[in-house]
């Protein structure tokens, strides 16, 4: 047998080389778990970084061009909708219709809310908070206007739909402390102005009776009273619980009024009724909501309120192309006016 010497004693070589080879093993073991331990620890370093990196990217704004159209898209799809509107409003019990329209659209609304696990509320002073919001919403607001709309012109409907925010600057000094400025005040007038002028020019051809322009004058009122209301909430849900749940309720508190008003509806589903009823409930209520809740997530809600003067141009084009209705010769003044109040306004 063949010995070496370790450490002052005598040792087999055989088991010196065993010894040498278990230590070594050892030690690559050790070597190979650090290296996998640092390849774990550089891996979830970047799997961070992307992380990061991605939250950061899905942060950042969108550019100014793709506001700009997101603004004006979402303005063009709501003037776009007195179309079908009036489409309803003479085709079918405009109650009747327009409570069907609010169930099943604030249906969807909420299912999509159920399946995005999004909290919706459960106390009676939420539900009655959210259907004094359906009520004066959607309820009165779209009801008198689908009622002015049988004789109302769409070009005329949406012009006076755009005098929700004239309205909103008188308002708001007396209910929500907000100050009317000079230049708020001059808005007004000549938003106000505007729309007397284009009054005057189609009170002649019966598009823009005084009784519907008041009709649909009320219908204003009551979505800036709603809008008060809103602002006054404290706790407010998500955007899309908020929409479908009042929109639900306006459904809802629409039924008695149609039965006593037009009586167990009969309505005979056209092309063009089954298109405007899906135009309304899919691209209005639903679509454009959640490109509204994209603008408000992107921090571009301003730039809505700085192109809300084309919805009364893009009312009156859609209206006389769609439509057929004729264009008055002072129409372009009346919406040179109108649009200098609502961009004065919008501005202060």
């Amino acid at each position: 047998m063949v010995w070496a010497k370790r450490r002052n004693r005598q040792v087999p070589r055989v088991r010196l080389m065993e010894s040498y080879s278990i230590s070594r093993a050892i030690r690559c073991g050790r070597v190979q778990r650090v290296r996998g331990f640092m390849q774990r620890a550089v891996e979830h370093r970047i799997n961070r970084l992307v992380s990061v990196m991605t939250k950061l990217v899905a942060r950042e704004k969108p550019g100014a061009a793709l506001g700009m159209a997101a603004a004006i898209l979402y303005v063009f799809v709501w003037a776009a909708a007195f179309v079908p509107s009036r489409i309803l409003a003479r085709g079918a019990p405009p109650i009747a219709i327009l409570s069907l329209r609010f169930m099943v659209a604030g249906g969807l609304l909420l299912a999509f809310a159920k399946l995005a696990r999004l909290s919706i509320p459960r106390d009676p002073d939420s539900w009655l908070r959210l259907l004094a919001l359906g009520i004066g919403g959607n309820a009165l607001y779209l009801g008198l206007t689908y009622v002015a709309l049988k004789h109302l012109s769409a070009g005329m409907g949406s012009i006076i739909h755009s005098t929700n925010p004239l309205i909103m600057a008188l308002v708001a000094p007396f209910v929500l402390r907000e100050p009317l400025t000079g230049r708020k005040l001059l808005g007004v007038l000549l938003g106000f102005g505007g729309v007397v002028l284009a009054m005057y020019t189609r009170a002649g051809a019966g598009s823009a009776r005084p009784q519907d322009v008041l009709l649909a004058l009320g219908g204003v009122l009551a979505f800036v009273g709603s809008n008060v209301l809103y602002k006054r909430m404290r706790e407010r849900p998500h955007p899309v619980v908020l929409n479908g749940a009042q929109l639900a309720c306006a459904g809802v508190a629409m039924i008695p009024a149609a039965l006593l008003l037009e009586g167990v509806p009969h309505i005979q589903w056209t092309g063009e009724l089954i298109t405007s009823f899906a135009f309304l409930v899919l691209i209005l209520s639903v679509g454009a909501s959640m490109l509204w809740f994209w603008i408000l997530q992107h921090g571009e809600a301003s730039r809505v309120s700085a192109y809300f003067f084309l919805t009364p141009v893009f009312g009156l084009v859609l209206g006389a192309i769609l439509l057929h209705e004729p264009l008055q010769t002072l129409d372009g003044a009346g919406l040179g006016v109108i649009a200098a109040g609502l961009w004065l306004v919008a501005r202060s």
